[in-house]
């Protein structure tokens, strides 16, 4: 019993030079709606953020140079240059274990940001352990040809993103996948970087006719004092080619993403219109196509069928692995489950039913290789046995668990120093008790 009392305290604190940041709060709530018509679906999603996170990553003019800020940052960004998102991962049932375990089977050993992970120039991604020949190992994916018959059997995961900064102002989302890696479907995604390599230089600024100005402040983008009302991201609507003669002064900022239409399968997701932040709260929709006719890079719904989903929240301008997660959710569309889809009338989602909550928590730094090992995790067996993770933990038990994870030497020291001490009290006490009770020699 004292055991979970104590289960996880003691231990929080930041420690950059292993990427570990424990965020505040280690739970919260993530509202879901769906409907469809049987020829689209959609998804709305609520959840709280105290400050909506407008930017990414921004180009700031200084002395000569446009320098670049913000984007993927250990933990929360104190500037907010880094842009809140929702996504969602879902299965028709073809990827095994997802339904039990949901995302946790996509975290490999060796992933970008995990504490003694080599680094590299390209990312290393979420992917399934059956595109590998050794599910723990990053490097041993399977041939090409594995592959295709993975992904023609429904072996991958539809991934849906949507970005606060570099898809919401033009009303998109993102259509992606998991499976070897995790990538974006065929196509041009919503955003392309704005910056000429070569000249040292955006290659677009505001379009002063549109915007009123060339280029924001940083002053007035870290303070909040640009707005939705404002014109505040680029695209071929709001701006122009950048123009280096202009009188370009410290402290100027671009943003360092050109928003553009996308093409193909990874145009799949839309939003009916651009989200806002109202009330503390973001509050999305995102649409698709039942039957995008792309079998092969998304999931197709059908009517009197269910799914699994599971989902992340990245707020408080957190990105990379500084998230919260859920369980596996189940959605019916006709059906009985967790998440029951209102049937709504052509092109009139139905929104009137009550949402439902879904519980998300900081995962921490647990790989899937861990999770299979009974030498580094007791569980192991009940996932031998395929025992769903739902029914042997809470969420605020995961969460915790993720950061003994991360502080897995320091606690083995910690319990190896408490070990000793109270063995050093036990003798010591076992002495003082002989030496109580020893009669004095010579007396009767």
């Amino acid at each position: 019993m004292a055991a979970w009392v104590t289960h996880g305290t003691g231990i929080f604190k930041v420690d950059p030079e292993r990427n570990i940041v424990i965020p505040d709060a280690l739970e919260s709530t993530l509202q879901v709606k769906v409907a469809f018509d049987g020829e689209t679906i959609w998804f709305r999603y609520r959840w709280p953020v105290e400050r909506p996170s407008l930017f990414n990553d921004v180009l700031v003019y200084q002395d000569g140079e446009w320098i670049a800020r913000g984007g993927e940052a250990l933990g929360p960004n104190p500037d907010f240059l880094t842009e809140d998102r929702v996504a969602m991962m879902i299965d028709d049932g073809s990827v095994p274990l997802f339904s039990r375990y949901g995302g946790y089977i996509t975290i490999g050993d060796g992933l970008t940001t995990f504490t003694g992970s080599p680094e590299t120039e390209e990312e290393r991604t979420k992917y399934l352990p059956d595109t590998r020949t050794d599910p723990n190992d990053f490097d041993t994916i399977r041939p090409e040809s594995d592959l295709q018959m993975l992904r023609a059997a429904g072996q991958f995961i539809d991934l849906w993103q949507w970005r606060s900064s570099r898809s919401n102002p033009i009303g998109l989302g993102d259509d992606g996948f998991v499976a070897e890696e995790r990538g974006g479907d065929a196509g041009d995604g919503p955003y392309i970087t704005n910056f000429d390599y070569a000249a040292g230089q955006p290659m677009f600024m505001f379009n002063p006719d549109v915007a009123g100005y060339s280029a924001l402040a940083i002053d007035d983008v870290i303070s909040a004092a640009v707005g939705f009302n404002d014109t505040y991201y680029l695209s071929a609507e709001t701006a122009v080619p950048f123009n280096p003669d202009y009188a370009w002064q410290n402290g100027d900022t671009i943003p360092r993403r050109f928003l553009q239409p996308e093409t193909e399968s990874r145009a799949d997701v839309v939003q009916p219109a651009s989200a806002r932040w109202r009330n503390g709260f973001w509050d999305v929709t995102l649409q698709r196509s039942m039957d995008t006719g792309n079998p092969l890079d998304d999931k197709i719904f059908r009517d009197r069928r269910s799914y699994d989903l599971a989902f992340a929240v990245f707020r408080n301008a957190s990105t990379m692995r500084w998230h919260s997660i859920s369980l596996p959710v189940s959605l019916g569309l006709g059906t009985t489950a967790q998440i029951q889809a209102r049937r709504s009338e052509p092109g009139q989602p139905d929104w009137t039913g009550p949402w439902t909550e879904i519980e998300v928590y900081y995962p921490g730094q647990i790989t899937w290789g861990r999770l299979v090992d009974l030498r580094q995790h007791p569980g192991a067996d009940r996932i031998a046995a395929r025992v769903p993770v739902a029914y042997q933990h809470s969420e605020r038990q995961l969460a915790l668990y993720g950061i003994e994870m991360e502080f897995a030497e320091e606690i083995r020291s910690q319990w190896l120093w408490t070990l000793a001490m109270s063995l050093s009290l036990i003798v010591a006490f076992g002495v003082a008790m002989v030496l109580l009770f020893r009669r004095p020699e010579g007396k009767a």
